[in-house]
């Protein structure tokens, strides 16, 4: 009787969640702006969003000189940001339908070119160099803080020829 009552409890649960909403997938109809005037202004562009959610969080992030500014809510204002800096911008959206949280992160490099932010892109390959390494080979025995030595004791590690060893015998 017991193997029977968790069998259709087993049973009941699968359904269940069977019949739980699949979520609404809606990152990739999110874009953001920005204002051309003093200081730096971001938005949220939810326009192309299909779906109607219940209710939207959304957390900025701006970077540059190695300082970081948090902002919340669809718009930001980060007046510490130049049109002189380079500045990394991510948000962070959380997203509830239905009683769906769907959480959409996006980062982006952005720069000013005079006249609006623009993104920066190092995808553009100008030129590879090759990097060339000289082997040495002149069987010389080195410390791990790179002094040459002339003897190394059994447990040492040392280096010969650009290769870590450790002395055992």
């Amino acid at each position: 009787m017991k193997k029977l009552l968790l069998a259709v409890l087993v049973l009941f649960g699968l359904q269940t969640q069977a019949q739980q909403a699949a979520p609404y997938f809606c990152c990739d109809s999110i874009t953001y702006w920005t204002d051309q005037s003093q200081g730096f202004n971001v938005g949220l562009d939810t326009t192309g969003i299909v779906h109607n959610p219940d209710s939207m969080e959304v957390y900025w992030q701006a970077c540059t000189n190695g300082l970081c500014y948090a902002g919340q809510g669809m718009y930001a204002f980060f007046g510490q940001i130049m049109t002189t800096d380079t500045v990394k911008l991510c948000y962070d959206v959380m997203i509830w339908e239905s009683g769906v949280l769907e959480v959409c992160t996006h980062c982006d490099t952005l720069i000013y070119d005079g006249s609006n932010w623009v993104l920066f892109s190092m995808s553009n390959t100008t030129s590879i160099n090759e990097i060339t390494f000289n082997t040495i080979s002149d069987n010389k025995i080195y410390d791990m803080l790179g002094r040459e030595v002339n003897n190394v004791t059994i447990g040492t590690m040392y280096i010969r020829n650009g290769k870590k060893y450790i002395r055992v015998r």
